[in-house]
């Protein structure tokens, strides 16, 4: 007769000192709304460690030899839902008014780069519809300037003298794997109208790869938005349906730091169910056909 034995409970207290770790780790915050998905994943974790207790879970990982694993608990914590092209009203304020704005301002400064953040970038469709929307903004834009000729061809899908980069950051290893690997499949590529298919993806079998080209103009890099590692002089910064995960002090926290990294007058764009109104007096709202961003303005203090 085999015996089996019973799951581990999870008390209050040891839910508390996890909770304390993940919230200074990552800054992650988990109301009452959302705790049963925390303990779900905190028991999937601990069956998977082979432990006897969350207290022996806390314990290693708050160990040096527990890092590994409390990068694959915040991996888990975090719920990697995107898609191309996703909120588009709000890409399309982007696309056809701001990135228009931006590049005519930055010709008439001679200033030929372009640097965009997406921050929680999961398995890439955010940083590559980025890729794409700006190639087009800048082939449409250099067509208009009559001194353009190109003795190159194909022609080259950041046209010089422009320089592009777009930092596509995340907390979770494996998305950005994914990213990196710039292969999706049919589902994955639902939002995607054909002549982006044609023009920015290669036909694999069933499956779509993201041109090199492409790939060209992003980094993926690991990045904890909790710590105060800055990069700066961003003309956009996209961080959409992250600070959901957080507490109010953390997303006043995360928003005074992107108005850091952006340069005076640039754009933060958040989810569209994610708003700045009580975070932060550095930013005004614009709100244009149901989309919405936010522009870092100079306060005087």
């Amino acid at each position: 007769m085999s015996t089996h034995s019973a799951p581990a409970q999870l008390t209050q207290a040891e839910l508390k000192l996890l909770q304390a770790l993940i919230y200074q780790e990552c800054g992650m915050h988990f109301d009452e709304r959302r705790l049963h998905f925390l303990e779900n994943r905190l028991h999937a974790r601990l069956k998977e460690c082979r432990l006897e207790s969350f207290y022996t879970y806390y314990r290693l990982l708050t160990a040096p030899e527990g890092r590994l694993e409390l990068a694959q608990l915040l991996e888990h914590l975090t719920v990697n839902e995107t898609s191309f092209f996703r909120n588009k009203a709000q890409l399309d304020l982007f696309h056809k008014e701001i990135l228009e704005d931006l590049l005519s301002e930055k010709s008439r400064r001679n200033d030929f780069s372009l640097s965009v953040w997406s921050a929680g970038c999961s398995t890439g469709q955010e940083p590559y519809t980025l890729a794409m929307l700006i190639a087009d903004s800048l082939a449409y834009f250099t067509l208009r300037q009559p001194s353009t000729t190109f003795s190159v061809f194909p022609k080259p899908l950041v046209p010089p003298p422009w320089r592009v980069e777009i930092l596509a950051s995340d907390i979770n290893y494996t998305v950005l794997r994914a990213g990196q690997e710039a292969i999706y499949s049919d589902l994955q590529m639902a939002s995607v109208d054909y002549s982006y298919r044609l023009r920015y993806f290669d036909k694999i079998g069933e499956r779509y790869a993201v041109k090199p080209a492409v790939k060209s103009m992003i980094h993926f890099d690991f990045h904890n938005l909790k710590t105060q590692f800055l990069p700066r002089g961003f003309d956009a910064i996209f961080c959409r349906n992250v600070m959901l995960y957080f507490d109010e002090a953390e997303q006043k926290r995360l928003v005074e730091k992107f108005s850091r990294c952006l340069r005076p007058g640039g754009h933060l764009f958040v989810g569209h169910a994610e708003s700045l109104r009580g975070l932060s007096d550095r930013f005004t709202m614009v709100h244009r056909n149901g989309g919405t961003a936010y522009q870092r303005i100079e306060v005087t203090e």
